[in-house]
């Protein structure tokens, strides 16, 4: 799948300016996709090791290899076997979120507004959303979806979505009655099939111990759940350690990079970035950590 002319990186500039010069420098691209960051870090001077679980962009991913040779290794696993990478890199970016890509391939079965099987699986293995729904009980089904999606008849939904047991995207979508509903809906199984909040957590968990010092951690988020999950992370990383209570000497190990926003630029020729927020955080060096 060649997505390199119709994908469009979101949030692109403003990860390159809070990552400043990176020629020479080793990047984690947790989140490869169409290769949009990626591409543009190999096309800065940087070294590259990419991740993604969807067999999809194995033929993207060999492009760029075939181009930049060994300043580029590819990795078809979830991001959050990060934590078996036996190196410390420079900085470690996520581009959270569904990729546009999947959404525009029907038979995946993300989106509805076009009629598939309700599979959903980012991996392609898996359990599909179809059986996920079946092995849930109707309370299990109401907390994801009051969890992910912020559905406010859950446990009315839940129990239409389970007697009636979906099996295509087209079933599903007919069994929200309020319009409003079904991109929430949506959005919260495909989470739940995927366990993308689970493997954020583990990745970010991994974090702190592969970044060098200096090294850098930009996220880019689009949706509040994802988004809460690294400010609270990195809010712990850049408080100082031992009781807030009691004052200390010792530094926190991270400090904050300036948020972004997308330009209006950027919203008006990507609709994909208007809920788009980018949160970094930069690792003290040893004399930072040293100076109070």
């Amino acid at each position: 799948m060649n997505t390199e002319q119709k994908h469009i990186p979101v949030l692109l500039d403003a990860v390159i300016n809070a990552l400043g010069d990176i020629n020479g420098k080793t990047i984690i691209d947790c989140t490869f996709g169409a290769g949009g960051y990626s591409r543009a870090f190999l096309e800065r001077g940087a070294h590259v090791i990419a991740f993604d679980r969807d067999p999809n962009v194995v033929s993207d991913a060999k492009n760029l290899n075939d181009k930049y040779g060994d300043r580029f290794t590819f990795i078809p696993k979830t991001f959050s076997h990060v934590a078996d990478i036996d190196m410390t890199v420079d900085a470690i970016v996520f581009d959270l979120g569904i990729s546009s890509m999947q959404i525009d391939v029907p038979e995946r079965g993300f989106s509805f507004r076009a009629d598939a099987p309700l599979d959903m699986r980012m991996s392609q293995d898996g359990i599909t959303a179809s059986e996920f729904i079946a092995q849930k009980s109707v309370p299990e089904l109401a907390n994801v979806l009051r969890m992910y999606g912020d559905v406010k008849k859950a446990n009315i939904l839940a129990r239409a979505i389970k007697e009636n047991a979906p099996k295509t995207t087209f079933e599903l979508r007919d069994l929200i009655h309020n319009p409003k509903d079904v991109a929430p809906v949506f959005q919260a199984l495909r989470i739940a099939v995927n366990d993308e909040m689970g493997e954020l957590e583990q990745a970010l968990d991994a974090v702190p111990e592969l970044l060098k010092p200096g090294g850098k951690c930009i996220c880019v988020t689009f949706h509040s759940i994802e988004d809460r999950i690294v400010k609270n992370t990195f809010r712990t990383w850049t408080s100082a350690p031992g009781d807030p209570r009691i004052p200390t000497i010792e530094r926190a190990p991270f400090d904050i990079i300036k948020t972004a926003l997308p330009t209006d630029e950027e919203l008006k020729n990507n609709s994909r970035a208007r809920s788009a927020h980018m949160r970094g955080a930069i690792k003290r060096t040893e004399n930072e950590m040293e100076s109070v």
